[in-house]
Order: C-alpha cells, then sequence, then structure tokens
C-alpha cells in the first residue's frame, strides 16, 4: 500500500517521518499527473504546492484552523490530504466528480469557492473578525495561502490596508512561482525578486557576528549591534513593503523544504501580530516539462499531456484573434491589445511576440484592465481589451462608469463566453449577456463560426463605439486557417437568414447556429420546415427582421449560451411585448442557476434539457397544444 492511500485525514500526515514525508510528496505528485492526463486540469500549480500543502496539513488542525485558498486551483494537493483520495478524486472536473477549485458542499475542510483571484486575503480577514468577536474557536488559526500574482490584485491590496485594523491575528502565506498563468508583471513582482535577491543579508550579518564576536567583548558589541538590527535590514533587505501594512515578514523560504516550512510556520502560530510568510516554490516540480514550460502546463487539457496541438477538427478562437489582431495591427500602429495576465489564453501572446509594443499585460487586474483601455480610446488609440467572460464581470462597474459612459470605442474580445465545461460553475460564462444587456450605448454580437468572427473583429473598429464580442473557447474547424481572411463587414444590428421555413422560426446566436440546424433535423422528421436567422447582434436587436418574422411564422424560438434570464430570449420578448406584437415565444438557455463541471457539452444540455432532441420534442409538444 503506499502512503498516499493511508491518508484518509490531515492527522495522519502528522506522523509521517521524514523520509515518508519525501515519499508522500513523490506520490502525490504522480497522482497529479496521472489525473489530469486523463482530466486535464490545474498541473503545474499543484505540482509546485505538494510541500507547502503537506507542511500547512502537520502545523495547523483543519478544519479548525481554516484554510482560505486564493482562486484554489491549487488545491488538488488539500483534496488528497482532507479525504478525497478516492474515485470522485480520479474524475475530477468530471461528470459526478469533484470540483476543481475549493467547494464547502464536498468537504468541511474546504472553507470557502473561490474561482478567481484576489478574493483569500478578504475572506481570512472576514473569518477572523467573526472568530476574533463571536467564533468557538478563539485560539484557532487563519491561514491565506495566495499566489504571488494577486498581490497585484486591487481586492488583495484593498485588504492589505485594512488588516491590523481587523485582526490582530492572522497568517498570510505567499506562494511566489514568478508565474500565475503567464509570467507576472508589474512593479510588485519586481518587489519580491529584489527580496530574492537580497539573500546576501543572512551572509552580511552571520560574518559580522562572526568577526565582533571574537574576543573578550565579542558578546556584548553583538548584543550592541542587534539594537541596529532593524536599521541594517532596513537597508539591505526590502521587506518594508510588508511591514509598512503591520506584517512581520518571514521569508524568502525553500518552499520545498518541508521541516523549514514546519519551523515558521510554528513561530507564526505563536506571534502576537499578523505574519507573512514569503515562500518561494518552483511551478511545475517534478514534472520536467512543466518546469520548462509553466505557462502551457498552468492548466492541461484531457489526455494532453506532452501534447501541444488540438484536434485535427478543432481552433481556438483565441489564435484566430492573436493572428488576425497581429495582422491588424501591423497596418495600424494605433491598435493595442490589453490583457489581464492571459496571454496565451486569450491568444494576444502571438500579438505580444510580433509586437510588443502594441501589447500591454496589466496582471490578474482586470478593473484597470478596461479603465486603462478608456483612457487609450481616449486619446484617439484602439485597444482590445481581451478577457475571459467570467472574469470581465469582475469590472462591470468600469465597463459601465469608465468606458461606456463615455461611448469610448473599445473592443471587448469575451472568450469562454458559455460553457466552461471542466471548470465549472466560476468559470461558466453564461451571464455576460444579461449584465451587459443593461448598459447604453454597448454594441452586443456573437459570431456563428471563425469566418464571421474575424468579420467581426474589423467591423468593430468601424462602429467607434463600445463593442462587445463574444465566442466560445473553440469551435469546428470550418473553414481552413492559411485562406481565412477578412471577406466583408458586417451591418450594424443586421441578421443573416440562413433557412426559410413555415409556422416555427429559430433564432439562433452565435454557437447555437449549429445546435438549430440539429433541431431543424429532428423536426423534419415530422414534416416541420422550421426556418432558421443568425440574429449574430443582441445589441441592437434587427428589428426589421423581427417584425418579418412575425408576419411569417407563429412560433419564435430562441437558442442562446446564456442564462435566460435577462439574455437573448428576453431582449425579443421584450421588443415584441413592447411593440405589440402578437407571436409566441419559446426561449431556450441556461436555467436561474449555477451550473456544475461536466465531462462534455451534450451532458451538460441533456442534463437541463437542452439537446437538440429535447429542444424539438418542446417544441412538438408547443405546437400540438396550439393545433385545433
Amino acid at each position: 500500500m503506499s502512503i498516499l492511500d493511508t491518508i484518509h485525514a490531515p492527522h495522519d500526515v502528522k506522523v509521517l517521518n521524514r523520509d515518508q514525508l519525501k515519499e508522500l510528496a513523490k506520490e502525490i505528485r504522480q497522482t497529479l499527473i496521472n489525473v489530469t492526463a486523463t482530466n486535464g486540469g490545474h498541473l503545474a500549480s499543484n505540482l509546485g504546492i505538494v510541500e507547502l500543502t503537506i507542511a500547512l496539513h502537520r502545523v495547523f488542525d483543519s478544519p479548525r484552523d481554516r484554510f482560505v485558498f486564493d482562486v484554489s486551483h491549487q488545491t488538488y494537493v488539500h483534496k488528497l490530504l482532507t479525504g478525497r483520495n478516492d474515485a470522485k478524486f480520479r474524475q475530477i472536473r468530471m461528470e459526478g466528480g469533484y470540483s476543481g477549485f475549493s467547494d464547502p458542499t464536498e468537504s468541511e475542510h474546504d472553507t470557502f469557492i473561490a474561482g478567481h483571484a484576489g478574493t483569500a486575503l478578504s475572506v481570512a480577514l472576514g473569518f477572523a473578525y467573526a472568530r476574533d468577536r463571536i467564533g468557538d474557536h478563539k485560539n484557532s488559526h487563519i491561514v491565506a495561502i495566495l499566489g504571488d500574482a494577486s498581490l497585484t490584485c486591487g481586492m488583495t491590496l484593498e485588504a492589505l490596508n485594512n488588516l491590523t485594523r481587523t485582526t490582530k491575528k492572522l497568517i498570510v502565506v505567499v506562494n511566489d512561482n514568478k508565474f500565475s498563468i503567464d509570467e507576472n508583471v508589474g512593479a510588485i513582482s519586481i518587489y519580491l525578486n529584489k527580496i530574492l535577491i537580497s539573500g546576501f543579508y543572512k551572509t552580511v550579518t552571520n560574518s559580522i557576528k562572526k568577526i565582533l564576536g571574537r574576543g573578550k567583548f565579542g558578546k556584548a558589541i553583538v548584543r550592541g549591534v542587534r539594537k541596529l538590527k532593524c536599521a541594517i535590514k532596513s537597508i539591505i533587505l526590502p521587506t518594508s513593503y510588508f511591514e509598512y501594512y503591520g506584517l512581520r515578514y518571514f521569508g524568502p523560504i525553500d518552499g520545498h523544504d518541508t521541516a523549514k516550512l514546519e519551523e515558521i510556520l510554528e513561530f507564526c502560530k505563536l506571534s502576537k501580530i499578523p505574519t507573512l510568510v514569503h515562500v518561494k516554490t518552483i511551478k511545475g516540480n517534478g514534472y520536467a516539462d512543466a518546469i520548462h514550460f509553466p505557462e502551457t502546463f498552468h492548466r492541461v487539457e484531457p489526455e494532453r499531456i506532452g501534447a501541444t496541438t488540438l484536434q485535427p477538427n478543432e481552433v481556438f478562437y483565441g489564435e484566430i484573434l492573436g493572428k488576425e489582431l497581429t495582422k491588424l495591427a501591423q497596418k495600424d500602429r494605433t491598435i493595442v491589445g490589453v490583457v489581464a495576465a492571459m496571454a496565451r489564453g486569450t491568444g494576444l501572446s502571438y500579438l505580444r511576440d510580433h509586437f510588443w509594443d502594441q501589447y500591454v499585460d496589466v496582471g490578474i487586474a482586470e478593473e484597470h484592465a478596461v479603465t486603462f483601455s478608456a483612457a487609450l480610446a481616449k486619446c484617439g488609440m484602439r485597444p482590445v481589451c481581451a478577457i475571459y467572460s467570467t472574469f470581465l464581470q469582475r469590472a462591470f462597474d468600469q465597463v459601465l462608469h469608465d468606458v461606456c459612459l463615455q461611448n469610448l470605442p473599445v473592443v471587448f474580445c469575451i472568450d469562454r463566453a458559455g460553457i466552461a465545461l471542466h471548470d465549472g460553475m466560476t468559470h461558466h460564462g453564461i451571464f455576460d449577456l444579461s449584465y451587459l444587456r443593461l448598459i447604453p450605448n454597448a454594441v452586443i454580437l456573437q459570431p456563428k463560426n471563425i469566418q464571421e468572427f474575424v468579420n467581426a473583429l474589423h467591423s468593430a473598429f468601424k462602429w467607434h463605439r463600445p463593442v462587445f464580442l463574444r465566442y466560445p473557447k473553440s469551435c469546428n474547424r470550418n473553414t481552413d486557417l492559411d485562406v481565412l481572411n477578412f471577406s466583408q463587414y458586417l451591418q450594424l444590428g443586421k441578421a443573416e437568414k440562413i433557412i426559410e421555413g413555415r409556422k416555427v422560426c429559430f433564432l439562433a446566436l452565435g454557437n447555437m447556429v449549429d445546435l438549430a440546424h440539429k433541431i431543424c433535423k429532428e423536426l423534419e422528421n415530422f414534416g416541420i420546415q422550421a426556418g432558421i436567422i443568425n440574429m449574430i447582434f443582441v445589441k441592437p436587436l434587427d428589428e426589421e427582421m423581427l417584425r418579418e418574422i412575425a408576419q411569417d411564422y407563429e412560433f419564435v424560438v430562441t437558442l442562446e449560451d446564456n442564462v435566460l434570464m435577462g439574455g437573448f430570449g428576453s431582449a425579443v420578448l421584450e421588443f415584441y411585448n413592447d411593440n405589440g406584437i402578437k407571436i409566441n415565444v419559446l426561449r431556450h438557455g441556461w436555467p436561474d442557476n449555477f451550473i456544475k463541471h461536466g465531462t462534455s457539452l451534450d451532458v451538460l444540455r441533456s442534463k437541463y434539457g437542452l439537446s437538440a432532441i429535447d429542444i424539438a420534442n418542446k417544441v412538438l409538444s408547443t405546437l400540438n397544444a396550439y393545433t385545433p
């Protein structure tokens, strides 16, 4: 039996000796590699935090002591050490398996749901405040585990500003691996590196002690010199940033030395003021490819360990964006790509590699990315802010107040719009249509394929308004990429008629056009010839087309990869209602719920009644109900 198989709860880790701990770390890494090879997931970040997680569970007593993981995509090791080394872990991120993020419904050892960066310190402060005043465990510890990239988040800095005014007892661990997803950028990353290269501090002070400690009065001199320690430290070691916030700083510490980590963490438990432990780790430690290519192996796809290509019939929208935007940037030097730590995921790494001076990575700071883009637009530049749907919602105020209020021509490329499958409820991009629709001046559209996407991107620069171009992660390769080029400008707010039909007409948005074709094939078996309209635009709607449809059809069926509440279908329903037009509208989209992770899009659609057969049956039932 392996050592990992003997771990059923955190206390089982406490009884292991040093040799057993090394073997446990090795077994955990192999388990992570095996599981992510099958299910995909966040590999490099979890490989890098193995020893730190082991040390945390040896020093503290979860769940009495609370761990708050920032983002929480690096909690796979934590799950293995808290009774979840079972069949459901082997199905992690798949239907019936554990979530790839922290989830309190899975275990009492998971304290908070988190899929976005920058939340951990605020949560930890809330936990500490409640513990200090009404908690049953006043002597318990709260530990916030942050990645170094999280220090660039506004929320983290806001929490730091309130830390010592909130509690006197908190432990913050900064896991510094120089990477978030892409390589970290900005002043705080540089600051942490200064701390690392100031390692000669110990060498200098030790040398002083050896020299002055000799002789009759050596010890007395050393005691006197100790009074100058703070002055020497402030000159040689730049830790004052954290000390200004009232934290006692320890580090940098080797994050793969379990014994050293335990020693420091035990000391932190005794501290009368909040402490910060700066831990240096290697992202991807234990797997050579993940070390050499941390960006690629931050998150791997199922069955893709060691692979870098997609399936032959699949293409990333981000790849198309990166290449097409680079062509545009070459012709127009005012075009600037803006990204929040997601260069590779959004495809802007291609622009970075070709025109680095027309590319800006602001780090994990979505709010800043949006307002920064607004300022660029105000100065006559043409910013393209590429951002995942789930992260754009963090900058809602900036989108409304800083961009749309002034009608500034920022092009938002909203990646991962729709279901995010394995990443689950924290990452599904199924809300953006609803919260963007209510904002004046916004142009919102979703192309049906990559050719229409390229045309939409070029067209966005012609509209001179805030444009929100949404699309899923990938799609079928229906066009030869070698010959993919801009072909024509889209007409603002105009839909495309694809199939003429009778009685029933499908109004589909983006990738739902393919689903509309499948539904129509099902209906053909019952002698029903339905029409299909590729609506393209959610705002402005093609009102002329909607009026024409109301004259030619009895039933309208809307299809969207968004929640029903306030989405595309609601926009159609509102138009008909506001204009007194009588027509039956059947809306299809995701329910008013947070959708969990799933094995495939087909599985999730079937689960919520959104498969082609399900919708065809609903349409048939409705038609039969209205048949005299």
